[in-house]
């Protein structure tokens, strides 16, 4: 009778210890599934984007936008990681710098803010896209960050400069020449976001840039504006919803994938 309850008891104790292992290997999974997205951030800092009245705008929202994610405010996400670098400079393929995660912490939006203006003042020459994604592909290799999503997000106009070439401004050809390539095959999900695009330059990108597995979203520089009048007077960043909501809804927008 004593062995009967023995062996009872052994089946049972392994029966527990096989959930115990099968929930353990679930939770892991689960965690994977969700790795945290590697979030690269880009400003353009060209004279043009600042003539086009959009630049301040652009510099307060992504403060808020930074500020947001880091303290995964409203469900944003925070990201494992964060580079914040421009899009431009005072020549073409010039070496970017690009600020890491450390660089926001303990600070609120308005150091955050004051930190932007400063690393980007308005006077780049040109918008150089190219090297920006090329630096972003080998930052995600040299730091092994290639498992979890990757999310670009751009404040410009989108406009790739034609002073280095003898294309007129704004046609077809200067948008063939975005090179994606670089950021095709750094993960499973590599998703670019540019915000304050006009509805004409959006289209361009959507229609002439070559893509396979890149996933674009554009968001017009008519929206982004309206992110202020969801800010609510004399509220509290954790509790302002509704701009964290409309974050999610018109910024952070989920991108279908491609087909290949």
């Amino acid at each position: 009778m004593n062995a009967r309850h023995s062996m009872r008891a052994a089946r049972f104790l392994a029966g527990v210890a096989l959930a115990v292992a099968l929930v353990g290997c679930s939770v892991q999974a689960s965690e994977q599934r969700k790795a945290r997205t590697t979030l690269f951030v880009g400003v353009d800092a060209s004279g043009s984007f600042k003539h086009s009245g959009y630049y301040d705008n652009a510099l307060t929202f992504l403060a808020h936008y930074i500020y947001g994610h880091l303290h995964e405010l409203g469900g944003l996400e925070k990201p494992q990681a964060l580079f914040v670098a421009s899009v431009g400079g005072q020549n073409v393929n010039e070496p970017k710098t690009f600020h890491p995660i450390h660089d926001f912490d303990g600070k609120d939006v308005a150091q955050i803010e004051a930190d932007l203006r400063k690393w980007f003042p308005p006077s780049d020459k040109v918008t150089d896209f190219n090297p920006f994604f090329q630096e972003v592909a080998r930052i995600t290799k040299e730091r092994n960050l290639v498992l979890a999503p990757i999310t670009l997000m751009v404040v410009t106009d989108g406009v790739p400069d034609a002073a280095s070439s003898n294309t007129k401004a704004g046609t077809r050809e200067l948008f063939e020449r975005i090179n994606l390539k670089p950021l095709e095959y750094l993960a499973r999900n590599v998703t670019v976001r540019l915000t304050y695009v006009s509805p004409k330059v959006g289209e361009q990108w959507r229609a002439y840039v070559p893509r396979k597995r890149v996933r674009l979203w554009t968001v017009d520089a008519e929206v982004m504006k309206g992110w202020k009048n969801q800010v609510q007077a004399e509220v509290d960043l954790t509790k302002q919803d509704k701009l964290w909501k409309w974050v999610q809804d018109n910024v952070d927008f989920r991108v279908r994938a491609n087909k290949v």
